[in-house]
Order: C-alpha cells, then sequence, then structure tokens
C-alpha cells in the first residue's frame, strides 16, 4: 500500500498577509506526465513552475518522488481556495485535494496588477514571432555540454527582453528525460532584473530557473526547451502626432520557448576502475567513527560513517562494509545535510551502522574503501576511513558460553554445517513412549478442526439466506442508517446550526421510512407513510406524533419554532424510530 502513487499538495501557510509571498508545492512518488497546474486566478505568481527531484534510502529501500512547486504573492484580503492539480500516472489521472488560504491585511498590492497565472485574455491579438523575436527570447545557457556519466551540470533558463511585459504564463515545461535533476530557489522566491549586452544589443535578463542535471545515461541527451506566453505592451504606429508624443500602446501575446540543448554524455571508463568503486561521480572525502571501543557481548555498537563532498551525493549506493562475523549488522540509516546552489550539488551524507557483536573476543572493523570518479582529472581515486579495533568482553547471556578467540570462532562458523557449540543449558527430558500423540487431547483436538469446519458452513448458509431478500435486508438496517443522521443532527445541535439540525432529523425520518417500508424516497409523501404504516399494523397515535414530527423539521427549515426546543424535537424522533421498530 505505502507504494501505491500518491499526489498530494501544501503550502508553507495558509494564512498570510496581502502582498506576502508563499510556496505551493504539489509532490509525485511516482513517475508522471501530463501535469496541469490549478488557476491561481486570486494570486500573483511571483515564481514558478520550479521542479525538483528528491531521493531517499531507508534500510536499504530506495524511493524518489517529484516537486513542482510556486511562489505565489496574495494580491487582497478574503478566503480563497487553490483549486485541483492534476497528473496522470500510469494511465490514471490523480489529482490534489483544494486547499484554503485566508489572506489577511497586510501592505498595499497595486490592484492592477493581476495575477501572471491568468490566462492570457482571448481579445488580445498574438504578436507577429518575426517581429519580436530579436527583441524578447529565452535561452537554455548549460556551463558544460561534454560530460561523463553522472557529473553534475548547470542549467539557466534565461529571458533576454527589450519590451515591456505585463503578464507571462508557463506553456511548456523541461520534462528532462535522461537526467536526474533538482531545482535551485531564487533567493526570496524572486527573480531579479539586470542589464546584460548579448551580441551587441542591450537587454534586460532575469534568470526564470536553473536546474543541476546528472546525466544518467551515455550517448546524446537534450535538455528540453522551456516555453513561456507573455503579454506585452507595443507602441501603436500612428500617423497623429498628439498620438505619437503621448506614445500609445496596446497589448500583445507572444510565445517564446528556448531552444534545445544537446549534452554529450561520455561513459565511465573501464580503465583503472576500483572494485569499490558504486558510482560516486565528483569530488568527495570519507570518515569513520565509533562510538565506544571495548563493550560486552550482545551490547549495541554504531559505527558511523560520513562522506562529504560535491557531485552526485544524493545519488550515491549503500557502502560496501566488511564486519567481523560475530557481529549482527542492521541496514543503515541515512541522512543528508545538503545545498543545491549554483555551484552544484554538494554536502555531506551520513551513514549509521547498529552493531552487537554476539560474543567476547578482540575484533577489527577493517579500513573502509570509497571509491569515486573525478570528471575533472578523469582519474578513479580511492580514499580510506580509518578502522577500528574493538574488545568485547563477556555478556550476562554468555556466563554459560565457552569463549574463543576470534580465529578459532571463525574455524566453527566455516564448520558449521557438522560441527555446533557443545549447549551446556539443561533440557527437559522425557521417558520413552510418553508422548501426546495418542492421548486423549490430541484425539479431542484432532476432532476440533471439522467441528470447526462444520460449524462455518451452517454459519455461512444462514447468512446467505438472510441476505438473500434485499427488501428485508434494508428493512433491518434502517434503524442503523436512521441512528447516523441523527448523530449528524445532534452535532449540528451541539454546533448551533439549527436549520442544518431540522434538516438531518428530516432526512434521517424519511430515509428510515423509505429502508423500513420499502418504498422509494422520491414517493415519499404524508399519505403513502400513513398508507403504509397502517398495513403494519402501526397504531395511529404513533403514526400521528411522526406525521407532526416531519411537519414540525419542514416548517423549522423556512421559520423559526418557539413552541418547543431542538433537544425536544431529537428526543421525539429517537423515540419514533424505537417505536416502530417495537411495533413492526
Amino acid at each position: 500500500m505505502g507504494q501505491q502513487p500518491k499526489f498530494t499538495a501544501s503550502v508553507s501557510s495558509s494564512t498570510v498577509g496581502t502582498g506576502q509571498a508563499f510556496q505551493v508545492t504539489f509532490s509525485i512518488n511516482a513517475n508522471a506526465a501530463d501535469f496541469t497546474p490549478p488557476d491561481f486566478r486570486d494570486f500573483q505568481v511571483a515564481d514558478g513552475p520550479n521542479q525538483s527531484q528528491s531521493m531517499e534510502i531507508v534500510n536499504g529501500n530506495a524511493s524518489s518522488s517529484t516537486s513542482i512547486s510556486y511562489d505565489l504573492v496574495a494580491v487582497k484580503e478574503g478566503d480563497f481556495t487553490i483549486g485541483s492539480a492534476s497528473i496522470i500516472v500510469n494511465g490514471r489521472r490523480l489529482i490534489t485535494s483544494p486547499i484554503k488560504i485566508k489572506v489577511v491585511k497586510g501592505r498595499a498590492v497595486p490592484q492592477n496588477n493581476q495575477p501572471q497565472s491568468s490566462a492570457p485574455d482571448n481579445g488580445i491579438q498574438q504578436a507577429s514571432a518575426t517581429d519580436l523575436s530579436k527583441l524578447l527570447f529565452i535561452k537554455a545557457v548549460v556551463d558544460k555540454t561534454n560530460v561523463y556519466l553522472g557529473q553534475q551540470i548547470t542549467v539557466t533558463y534565461r529571458l533576454y527582453t527589450r519590451v515591456n511585459i505585463e503578464q507571462n504564463q508557463a506553456a511548456s515545461t523541461p520534462e528532462l528525460n535522461g537526467f536526474w535533476s533538482e531545482d535551485i530557489k531564487q533567493p526570496g522566491g524572486q527573480v531579479p532584473m539586470h542589464i546584460e549586452v548579448y551580441k551587441g544589443t542591450r537587454y534586460e535578463v532575469a534568470d526564470l530557473k536553473k536546474t543541476i542535471l546528472f546525466p544518467e545515461r551515455s550517448g546524446d541527451l537534450t535538455v528540453d526547451p522551456l516555453g513561456m506566453t507573455f503579454i506585452i505592451s507595443v507602441p501603436v504606429q500612428s500617423s497623429d502626432p498628439l498620438a505619437q508624443f503621448f506614445q500609445d500602446t496596446k497589448q500583445e501575446k507572444y510565445d517564446a520557448k528556448s531552444t534545445p540543448v544537446t549534452i554529450h554524455v561520455k561513459p565511465l571508463p573501464e580503465a583503472g576502475k576500483p572494485a569499490s568503486f558504486t558510482g560516486a561521480v565528483g569530488s568527495f572525502n570519507i570518515q569513520s567513527s565509533i562510538d565506544k571501543t571495548e563493550l560486552k557481548a550482545n551490547d549495541a555498537l554504531n559505527y558511523k560513517v560520513k562522506v562529504t563532498g560535491s557531485g552526485n551525493i544524493k545519488l550515491l549506493k549503500t557502502l560496501s562494509t566488511n564486519f567481523p562475523a560475530d557481529f549482527e549488522k542492521y541496514d543503515p540509516k541515512i541522512t543528508d545535510t545538503i545545498t543545491e546552489n549554483e555551484n552544484g550539488v554538494s554536502g555531506s551524507r551520513f551513514y549509521n551502522y547498529l552493531l552487537i557483536p554476539r560474543h567476547q573476543g578482540e575484533f577489527n572493523i577493517d579500513p573502509l574503501n570509497f571509491s569515486y570518479f573525478n570528471p575533472a582529472t578523469g582519474r578513479y581515486i580511492t580514499v580510506t576511513a580509518k578502522g577500528f579495533h574493538i574488545k568485547v568482553d563477556k555478556g550476562a547471556n554468555e556466563s554459560n558460553v565457552t569463549s574463543f578467540s576470534d580465529a578459532e570462532k571463525q574455524d566453527i562458523k566455516m564448520l558449521s554445517k557438522d560441527i555446533r557449540y557443545i549447549k551446556t543449558t539443561d533440557n527437559n527430558l522425557a521417558k520413552n513412549g510418553d508422548t501426546f500423540f495418542g492421548s486423549i487431547g490430541y484425539w479431542l483436538l484432532l476432532l476440533v478442526g471439522p467441528a470447526l469446519c462444520y460449524g462455518a458452513y451452517v454459519y455461512r448458509n444462514k447468512l446467505i439466506e438472510q441476505n438473500s431478500d434485499l427488501v428485508k435486508v434494508k428493512s433491518r438496517k434502517a434503524g442503523k442508517i436512521a441512528a447516523k443522521h441523527l448523530a449528524n443532527a445532534q452535532a449540528q445541535l451541539s454546533a448551533g446550526n439549527v436549520s442544518e439540525f431540522y434538516e438531518n432529523v428530516f432526512t434521517g425520518l424519511y430515509g428510515y421510512l423509505s429502508d423500513k417500508l420499502n418504498i422509494q424516497y422520491a414517493d415519499l409523501n404524508k399519505e403513502t407513510i400513513e398508507s403504509a404504516l397502517k398495513d403494519k399494523k402501526v397504531s395511529g397515535s404513533l403514526i400521528s406524533r411522526l406525521l407532526e414530527t416531519l411537519d414540525l423539521c419542514e416548517m423549522a427549515r423556512y421559520a423559526p419554532v418557539k413552541h418547543i426546543s431542538q433537544q425536544e424535537v431529537f428526543e421525539k424522533a429517537k423515540g419514533i424510530i424505537n417505536d416502530i421498530e417495537n411495533e413492526i
């Protein structure tokens, strides 16, 4: 069940002030496609979509998830709802639950600045791509195009513009197939602008999206384009001198998309590859430590390894450790302290192994070799964490076990198919022939199985007979269903919702009568109810009480009732159902 695809939505804060930025994140724990975001019509989109992937290894089991986030700014006060996002996993469309956001008074936000994620107005004319291709474009900038397998790459989707941008909306996000990716968060969720001279022309430039990539296969891989739709202001061509003086403008829609970039990925060389290499690419160091060097048998020992450096540290596999045969080893707990920025992924990964020595003796934990490929030098490098000498004293549970040296125990372990440790504990001995087989208890237990099977067979046939008549089943369950409606009514009464209280009482009584009398809910009215109850030999006083209560509930939904309290109505409805159950 835990491996089922799960698509969730979350926000950094459900209560924000106007002008305050917050983040909404959509996460999926499986391979997916065709992500459709909700309409952020009540908010401004300050940044996004930003996509990131993460991997977690717990007890040797690896799991990955993908997150798509948007940085939003609250525009006006009130209670708003962010709708559902959708995505397709294995041909099935998953949707998230809506999220409620409460916006309180904060700093003022210009009201003419509409949410950026709003779809461009259909009335706005499409701009000519030929006229604007030199004035507004997106370029994918990568720090390297020839890399080794697993070597990190940074791609920046950069916007160049010489026109005024009124609104923008993401049109297509890069899928980045063949890469493991991690988005770099912009400081404060803002996209700063700066001036840059490109091919002799001065542009306003903004880095829309920065992503760290790790190629997962060799060959030529493509960095997919990023597409955006812009609403821009362009001058209106006019022969009127007055219009030219005031520089009238009009809004046009323009679609821009970066050019795909090809990355040439070389396989890692086979020459000189160490046996301890498991796929680490970058620059790393390793350290090891233990929490004690002397302990008793069956006590716990923590052996910790810290891998520090930069590269594909999140993709590291479990280390190849070699512990003494007498040590019981558990899968490591893995903890990451990692930073993603323009320089790539760097930080530390901690492996914490729990070891339990089972026998007394002197033991050695061998030095741990860790190998990685350094793409800067094109060579494999092996670093070593120090080993440790462990002294294990006799434990409380080993008082009757003969102590052997480490070498002697290893020999016995190798011969364990025909040589065992001498058992010195007392054993319960029984006389020859004194067995449970053939005793009275044996024959009684032997008969229990057929008896239980026969009882289950009789019970099953009884259930089939009882459930074969659907009318009787509905009638039998009518009281339970009515009790649920009355419980809802009691909750509404406690909350002070008077109209909802009467609605639930009325619905409960009508639903009960529909099931009990086998009459369709839509066909129920006072006449059919009275006639059906009389056919069931229900007393006239009980029928009158029922009809009065139904009239009271129906009237109370539209006008206040003063002559009787809600609690009395509730008790009266319960009593009517109980009395009908007793008479039918």
